[in-house]
């Protein structure tokens, strides 16, 4: 998945950035959570100076909210925001689609058919009721939907989808979705479209694809219905 580097002047620095955005990401630190910067440094171990780093870099990629008089608390989580990253990420992601699917060539063909054997791997123990670590599901999904804008030929454009996707992710991973085999037949037909260049098909489920983890995050009636309720 994808994780942006931070010039903290130390591979400790950048080590705590990764754990601490990841932790984010994953719920382990909680929507809303104060950071108290004591006990981070401490659990990350590295100094405070670079932690109000990390925090303020967190903070301008919405991970992470900063008040001068009460310091760093993890953002908070809530339907609105849900809905507009949702939206923001099938935007990106169609646009980018077409693109891609327009210029890729044989060695976009193995990446895609690469990524989704993963993918497909990985739910099939979910769907089997195996155990599985959550971050490597996800990193699975986010490389085969990755894989097929891979061609789409704007950098600028795969980094600005890769923070989209992230805060997405967020979301998925707060409330705990997977959908099963039905996301799974769409990753599936996915593939399908992708190696025979349908792309309008393809943009379709990747809508149905979306748009189905935000009813199905809804329907668990866990998230309030905008900040100011969180």
């Amino acid at each position: 998945m994808p994780a942006a580097s931070l010039d903290v002047h130390s591979s400790v620095g950048e080590v705590a950035y990764r754990q601490i955005r990841a932790d984010v990401l994953f719920g382990r630190l909680k929507p809303g959570q104060r950071l108290k910067l004591d006990r981070l440094r401490i659990e990350y171990g590295t100094s405070v100076s670079t932690l109000r780093e990390i925090l303020n870099r967190l903070a301008s990629e919405g991970l992470v909210s900063a008040e001068s008089q009460k310091g760093f608390e993890v953002a908070p989580v809530c339907l609105r925001d849900l809905r507009e990253v949702a939206d923001m990420r099938l935007f990106l992601e169609t646009h980018a689609l077409d693109l891609s699917f327009a210029a890729g060539d044989l060695e976009w063909e193995g990446r895609v058919v690469a990524a989704h054997h993963k993918l497909s791997r990985i739910e099939q123990r979910l769907l089997a009721g195996s155990e599985a670590d959550p971050a490597e599901w996800k990193r699975y999904d986010w490389d085969f939907h990755h894989s097929l804008v891979s061609a789409c030929g704007s950098a600028e454009l795969l980094d600005i989808h890769a923070g989209v996707y992230d805060k997405y992710l967020r979301y998925q991973m707060v409330v705990g979705i997977f959908r099963g085999e039905v996301a799974a037949r769409e990753h599936a037909d996915l593939l399908a479209c992708a190696l025979s260049r349908r792309a309008t098909e393809a943009k379709a489920i990747l809508a149905t694809h979306i748009n189905a983890c935000v009813e199905a995050i809804e329907a668990r009636q866990v998230l309030p219905a905008d900040r100011a309720a969180a």
